[in-house]
């Protein structure tokens, strides 16, 4: 995933300030936003359901994708080296391809979740559970980790030309060989499981429903999530397909090394990248459940800012309460004549006045902060 250093002929480098934005964006878009997500979904046992925990596993691939990668990414593009170290040079492009492989199989097991859950929706609960569903996620990281693994060794730390790089050390042929069964493991056979099962999907749904007539809640609602996940599985596929063109214009068609190709490549990575940052966006936009648990989140953090002000608020109305008590003991002593501070007698019902005042302003502060807790 490293480019090339070819626009260091071309003078002053555009790359080096805009390219760091770009992924500087798509960082905290997409820590915050994954985040969120699994905020929403984490919170109040949200992960009862087989859909949900995998869309809980697409966000934890997105956000490692997001925070082990992307940082390191944007170096290459204002630091004239690789300065993070041999293992991070291996751990980094491992971890690329460990999430990728991870968001690809996820996807491809949705698809096959909700076409069982539509088109077999009695049949298939027994199959369609937590238990199943987890062990389904495990299967997932372990063959991702398989598939990834060879990467460890694809990239290395080296000189040249007085610079320290990570490049790949493979021979063409084992890097062709390489590239070609990640284009078809990470892409080409999850799309074509992707396009199958969803337009087995559509089709079972528009023909099973009249549109005419009001289809049952539950129907609705699979109709919802099947929508959602299609667009997520859709972006994935675009996203991810220009930096698969890009490689397999390298090995197999006309891919000189030029200012323009060095462009393509960077447009193709960010492109790829910012496939992990866009799903929170889809899910905010098309799904009313994540809405809700987005502004749920929003105002839990905004009440929380705000039971803080009350209680710094409550404290100083406190002490001010007791200075006004003190100040109305010390008016009342002077103004009794002949009376010393020591021995002066004052009446009660100032004090209890006072003290009823004091002891209902802390009571509806009280009030107030747990109200807002």
């Amino acid at each position: 995933m490293n480019s090339s250093a070819v626009g260091s002929e071309a003078g002053w480098q555009p790359e080096s300030v805009i390219i760091p934005l770009a992924y500087l964006i798509i960082f905290l878009v997409g820590t915050v936003g994954n985040c969120l997500v699994l905020a929403v979904l984490l919170r109040n046992g949200q992960v009862k359901n087989t859909t949900n925990l995998f869309i809980l596993n697409l966000g934890v691939a997105d956000l490692c994708f997001i925070l082990f990668c992307v940082p390191f990414q944007a170096t290459i593009y204002t630091l004239e080296g690789w300065v993070f170290g041999p293992f991070m040079c291996k751990a980094v492009h491992f971890f690329i391809y460990l999430t990728m492989y991870a968001s690809s199989f996820t996807l491809t097991t949705v698809s096959l979740d909700r076409y069982l859950a539509i088109r077999y929706p009695l049949h298939s609960r027994e199959l369609r559970t937590p238990r199943n569903a987890l062990t389904a996620i495990c299967f997932i990281w372990g063959l991702s980790f398989i598939f990834s693994s060879p990467y460890l060794s694809y990239y290395q730390e080296f000189q040249l030309a007085n610079l320290t790089v990570c490049h790949p050390i493979w021979e063409i042929s084992q890097r062709k060989v390489m590239d070609i069964c990640t284009f078809i493991f990470s892409y080409i056979i999850p799309v074509l499981i992707l396009s199958l099962t969803y337009v087995r999907t559509i089709h079972y749904l528009w023909r099973s429903v009249d549109p005419l007539q009001d289809m049952s809640e539950s129907k609705a609602a699979k109709r919802k999530v099947t929508r959602m996940i299609i667009i997520v599985a859709v972006l994935f596929c675009l996203c991810w397909l220009p930096h698969h063109l890009v490689i397999l214009c390298v090995w197999f068609g006309y891919f000189p090394l030029n200012h323009a190709t060095y462009v393509l490549r960077i447009l193709s990575h960010l492109i790829s990248y910012a496939n992990s940052c866009v799903n929170p966006i889809v899910y905010a936009l098309v799904s009313k459940h994540f809405r809700k648990g987005f502004k749920k989140i929003f105002s839990c953090l905004l009440h929380k800012r705000a039971a803080n002000k009350v209680h710094v608020a409550q404290v100083t109305n406190t002490v001010s309460t007791l200075e006004a008590e003190l100040s109305e003991v010390t008016h009342i002593s002077e103004a009794l004549p002949g009376c010393s501070s020591m021995h002066c007698k004052v009446p009660a019902q100032p004090w209890e006045e006072a003290e009823l005042v004091g002891h209902q302003q802390k009571a509806d502060g009280s009030f107030i902060t747990f109200k807002v807790t």
